[in-house]
């Protein structure tokens, strides 16, 4: 399922969202509320814990002014739990037919990982015109993905970088008019999180909003 306009308006309003897993089902809610107080409204809780769905769960009931994503999506079962457990959009890491087939079954606007432009066919082949580009750095960065995606300009595809970004070089992704958004696990410290310092990931949000203000 493609993602919505105004969804993708939102993403790119935020201009971040915050990645990250929680360990504890009880940590969910609050890391999201202090992610929102420090201005990031737009997240993606990553399938990595055994706590991650009940924690998808309390987020999207407790905290609805959090735009909901779910992170390393790897099979069709998982796409539609995600959807049930009340999540916005899911993203994975690879380029699964199977997974982006269950979440448009499902009515779950999803962004598959690319990292190739036979990845980026694949996609666009099954409807996919917003596309998680992973892992960013590693593949190549910025110059990389401006190379790769000159040959599809014309058709719209934007991107959604993940992995590798931090507060230096997010400003290069997003000075890209095809990068509406970009992932951000380095803003949530999961030391921070363990001694439950929301204060502290509040702070780092700020920043991290600050330097989007000045982009």
């Amino acid at each position: 399922m493609s993602f919505p306009v105004d969804m993708l308006q939102r993403m790119e309003k935020s201009a971040v969202v915050a990645g990250f897993s929680v360990e504890k089902t009880e940590h969910a809610v609050p890391l999201a509320r202090a992610l929102l107080a420090g201005g990031i409204d737009v997240v993606e809780l990553t399938l990595r814990t055994p706590a991650a769905m009940e924690a998808v769960k309390a987020i999207a009931r407790e905290v609805p002014e959090t735009l909901l994503g779910v992170g390393t999506i790897l099979t069709p079962a998982q796409a539609r739990e995600t959807k049930a457990a009340g999540a916005h959009f899911g993203v994975s890491p690879g380029m699964n037919p199977r997974v982006i087939q269950a979440a448009s079954e499902a009515g779950l606007p999803f962004a598959p990982g690319i990292c190739t432009p036979s990845d980026l066919e694949a996609a666009i082949e099954l409807g996919c015109r917003f596309v998680k580009f992973f892992p960013a750095e590693a593949s190549g960065g910025v110059a990389y993905l401006k190379s790769m995606a000159a040959p599809y300009k014309h058709l719209g595809i934007r991107y959604f970088p993940l992995g590798g970004l931090n507060a230096g070089n997010m400003a290069d992704y997003l000075a890209m008019d095809d990068v509406p958004t970009i992932g951000g696990s380095w803003i949530v410290k999961k030391e921070l999180v363990d001694r439950g310092d929301w204060e502290g990931i509040t702070a780092r949000a700020a920043e991290v909003m600050a330097i989007c203000r000045k982009g």
